[in-house]
């Protein structure tokens, strides 16, 4: 039975109650008797009626379910009824506050910009990332207007033209952004940022890679195919000159082996799939043996001296090699003949840490932070004659980012250079 029934049943029976009562006074005592009774119980059923109006009134204007009003007879209903509704209201809006507060906590991880907006652009929310690529502040600039706080003619262009079906592409605050307004209910509108600044590196990266690698093989393959065709047009030649044509062409073909080899070494250095075994690694040993190749290498023409002082590490024994073999073969190649070069390795105080000094031709400062990227030459001619692939110090950067060690690169023009690996503590092999 609804509330409304019941409040007509239960106010009707005391309508009749009341009417009966006054005629049974008129009888008994007399009609002015009978009829003051009379009024007097309608004045008490109004006023009973209008204190609980008056009840629900002061509820109604600060509802909670926690201090709504009891309540007689049809009232009981009423704010019986009103209860299970107002608990109902809270229920829904915790639901909605608790999925409202996920909603925001996922945005606020999105790797990409989210700024909620109001028809005339006024912010209203937006996630860290948004925070970053735009250079906003939510707890700043929450209710300014977002293009007076996005200075850019593009951006303001974009606003005004309304093209949302179209993103703009923007370059702000040192990022390259991919912007996407999207309507969002009937006065709400979510700006979008997706930055591209990593991505675009990262292509320019391999499109730069893909050019050099393509021009470091060709000239060797130029020069193979040039004697190739010489000795293919029946042209005579002495013993002299076909012995400096193979010499020439085995020279060539070996630089193009070093080459895929490196750059073999770097995809496999890189690839997610391809761990770090990490085992103990005799480095007295180790050094002994690329101290050897260095004097092999060298033929003479350098004093290079090794000093071991330093722990045992624990790492791949092959890239550690690679690495510190790059390190020692470019001290060669950039020494001057009867110049000194100096290996060692030993434990610092933030862990063991392996150098190479050389008193060879140097390195200016503005090359130093780029000596790292593939195919970087100081001295494009000087590399060629030493033989260089341009990737040993990339394989280097890698095996050492693997091996969470850091290179650090000291060089004087003139005077000569030292490339220092420091290794973490946790590197060292401790004995037990």
């Amino acid at each position: 039975m609804s509330p409304s029934t019941i409040f007509w049943i239960s106010n009707s029976v005391r309508i009749l109650l009341i009417v009966a009562g006054t005629w049974l006074a008129c009888y008994f005592w007399g009609v002015t008797t009978g009829l003051l009774l009379g009024f007097a119980g309608v004045l008490g059923l109004f006023l009973h009626q209008l204190y609980y109006l008056q009840r629900l009134a002061v509820w109604l204007d600060h509802p909670s379910s926690s201090r709504l009003p009891d309540g007689s007879g049809a009232w009981m209903e009423v704010f019986s009824r009103l209860y299970k509704l107002r608990r109902g209201d809270e229920k829904n809006q915790a639901e909605l506050a608790e999925w409202l507060a996920r909603f925001r906590q996922a945005m606020t991880l999105l790797p990409d910009g989210v700024v909620i907006m109001d028809d005339v652009l006024f912010l209203e929310w937006c996630n860290p990332a948004a925070e970053r690529h735009l250079g906003l502040s939510l707890h700043q600039d929450k209710g300014m207007r977002v293009t007076n706080l996005v200075r850019s003619p593009e951006f303001m262009d974009y606003i005004i033209l309304g093209r949302y079906d179209t993103p703009l592409t923007l370059s702000f605050r040192d990022h390259k952004l991919i912007v996407h307004i999207i309507p969002f209910e009937n006065r709400r509108q979510i700006l979008v940022t997706h930055d591209v600044t990593e991505s675009e590196r990262i292509d320019m990266l391999r499109r730069d890679f893909i050019a050099n690698a393509s021009h470091e093989l060709r000239t060797p393959l130029t020069v193979i195919n040039g004697f190739l065709e010489i000795a293919a047009s029946g042209v005579e030649m002495d013993k002299d000159t076909r012995a400096a044509h193979i010499r020439l062409m085995t020279e060539q073909g070996n630089r193009m082996q070093r080459l895929v080899e490196d750059m073999l070494t770097l995809t496999r250095l890189e690839s997610v799939d391809h761990l770090v075994r990490t085992e103990v690694i005799n480095m007295r040993a180790l050094l002994e043996q690329i101290l050897q190749e260095a004097k092999a290498l060298s033929n003479g023409r350098h004093e290079i001296t090794l000093l071991v002082e330093g722990p045992d590490l624990k790492g791949s024994t092959d890239e550690i090699r690679s690495a510190m073999t790059n390190l020692v073969t470019n001290a060669i190649r950039y020494t001057p003949e009867g110049g000194t070069i100096q290996l060692r390795w030993e434990q610092t105080d933030k862990g063991p840490r392996f150098s190479v000094e050389d008193n060879g031709i140097g390195i200016s400062p503005e090359h130093i932070s780029r000596l790292t990227e593939r195919f970087y030459r100081v001295d494009k001619s000087r590399s060629r004659e030493t033989q260089g692939t341009g990737l040993g110090l990339a394989i280097v950067k890698h095996v050492l980012l693997r091996h969470h060690a850091q290179l650090v690169i000291d060089s004087t023009p003139d005077v000569g250079s030292q490339f220092s690996v420091q290794f973490p503590l946790s590197a060292a092999h401790s004995q037990q």
